[in-house]
């Protein structure tokens, strides 16, 4: 499948979780393309059966089309999660380099990469990655106070405002990273362990992380 073809299906998925249908000058926008251009394309995907187009209204995926934008969206943000907690590459450069590499990547590698990765559930900017039909179930999370002494977890997402997002970030812990509770204080706050790190966190900004309990100790 071209990239453009991609690129259509994907965007439209994206923008109809607050639009249905999607407005062609909407898509045509995000899209960076004339209204002409985007008119012709769909109608061509409509043919294919990839999309629904109503005259005046819009497009909706097909459910074929919506099933290939999921695999799409799955692959950037696994490797969005790779590159951000692997190589530790600012979250929103490794964004654009996740738009190009989603189109080149097989789903075999994929279902690779997302088993290397312990298949996690959001990516970097917290958004649900979608799962493959082969994946497990997702695990329950919990917010992090509810984890004891010696328990590990795997960060699942991050409730905060954009400040407390920003610090957490700036210490590693970002959803998919694992962590240790290493001591609990009266007053409710954590010592947690990263790797090799320390840092405490005030209860409140804990209970902003959800996690998804392991049983192996981080290494």
């Amino acid at each position: 499948m071209r990239e453009s073809v991609e690129m259509y299906l994907l965007r439209t998925a994206l923008l109809q979780q607050s639009a249905q249908p999607v407005p062609l000058t909407q898509l045509a926008q995000e899209l960076a393309v004339s209204p002409v251009s985007a008119h012709e394309m769909c109608r061509k995907l409509t043919k294919e059966g990839w999309l629904t187009y109503e005259p005046y209204k819009g497009v909706t995926l097909t459910s074929e089309g919506e099933q290939v934008a999921r695999k799409i969206l799955r692959r950037r943000r696994l490797w969005e999660v790779f590159l951000v907690n692997q190589l530790h590459i600012d979250p929103h450069e490794a964004e654009a380099i996740s738009c190009r590499l989603e189109h080149v990547t097989p789903d075999d590698v994929a279902d690779r990469l997302a088993i290397f990765l312990g298949h996690p559930i959001y990516s970097p900017q917290n958004e649900l990655i979608p799962s493959s039909d082969d994946e497990p179930a997702s695990l329950p999370t919990c917010a992090l106070p509810n984890l004891s002494v010696g328990e590990c977890g795997t960060i699942a997402a991050i409730h905060a405002d954009a400040t407390t997002n920003d610090f957490l970030r700036a210490q590693g812990l970002i959803p998919g990273v694992q962590i240790e509770i290493v001591a609990v204080a009266k007053d409710g706050a954590l010592l947690i362990k990263r790797e090799d790190h320390s840092l405490a966190l005030s209860q409140s900004i804990a209970e902003s992380i959800a996690i998804t309990l392991v049983n192996e100790l981080v290494a």
